[in-house]
Formats: C-alpha cells, sequence, structure tokens
C-alpha cells in the first residue's frame, strides 16, 4: 500500500469525524493509529513490528478520540483490536492486508471500548441519581448542620 494511498485513508476518516458521535471519533482514532502503527512498525521491526505498531497505535489513537470519561476503555479496545486485525489481516491479504485489518480492529474496538464505558456511570444505569440531596452541600458534607452547636444553648451558663 503506497503513502499517498494512506495519507487519503487518513483524510477521509479525519473529515467523517466532524459529523458523528463520541464512539465514532474514538473509533476513527483507533484506526487512523493502527494503520499508522502499523506502518511505522512495519518499518522498523518487520513483521512482529507491525503488530506491535497497530496495536499501540490503535490504543493511542482510541484514547486520543474517545471522550474524558471513556479513555480506558478505547484505548484497550483499539490496542487489542489493531493488533489482532493485524495478524489476521496478514493471514488473509499479506501487507495490504495487515493495514486494511489493523485500521478495521482498531477502529471497531475503540468503537466498542468507548462504548462500553458510557454504559457503567451512574446517570445511565437503572438506579437513579438524585442530585438535589447534594445541592446544599459545601465540599465538606456539612451543610445546614455546621452552626448546629449554636442553637441548643450548650455554652449557656
Amino acid at each position: 500500500m503506497k503513502y499517498s494511498s494512506i495519507l487519503l485513508l487518513s483524510l477521509s476518516l479525519v473529515g467523517t469525524s466532524a459529523i458523528a458521535g463520541n464512539d465514532m471519533q474514538a473509533g476513527v482514532g483507533g484506526a487512523l493509529g493502527g494503520v499508522l502503527g502499523s506502518v511505522v512498525g512495519n518499518a522498523v521491526g518487520g513483521s512482529t513490528g507491525a503488530t506491535i505498531g497497530a496495536g499501540l497505535g490503535g490504543a493511542a489513537g482510541g484514547a486520543v478520540g474517545a471522550k474524558r470519561g471513556d479513555k480506558t476503555e478505547a484505548a484497550i479496545g483499539g490496542g487489542l483490536g489493531a493488533a489482532g486485525g493485524n495478524v489476521l489481516g496478514k493471514a488473509v491479504g499479506g501487507s495490504t492486508g495487515a493495514m486494511v485489518g489493523a485500521a478495521l480492529g482498531g477502529g471497531g474496538g475503540a468503537a466498542l471500548g468507548s462504548s462500553m464505558g458510557d454504559s457503567d456511570n451512574r446517570h445511565s444505569s437503572g438506579r437513579r441519581y438524585d442530585n438535589r440531596r447534594y445541592a446544599h452541600d459545601n465540599g465538606w458534607h456539612r451543610g445546614q448542620h455546621k452552626k448546629h452547636w449554636k442553637r441548643h444553648g450548650r455554652w449557656d451558663d
């Protein structure tokens, strides 16, 4: 795969991230990172370097593309997906197949990881989170009871 086609693929994937949601941005980041990591790793260390580079690139791209609370899940998914996609793609289609597999695996893994990270926050779980209880809180959980001892006359003689 020539570098001009990699650049064209990168630019087209970046262009679609403007209209996509958060999970899609993580997927695009994982795909780009997987492809670029595979190219650099292949140049540096051959087939093993390409797999390691795809894993690291997919993890970095997925983490950069994900929103704040989902970076770890997107990085794990992007790294595992890109490395696995690189290995499977190389077995099926050689070096070009390895890059396509790294892109598909890294993008899918990062998007799936980012989506899984969304499911464990308190606002989307089955239990209702009542924020009104802490509306008066000043961070020390004292609220209205801060001067409770002054109202009962303990210090009156």
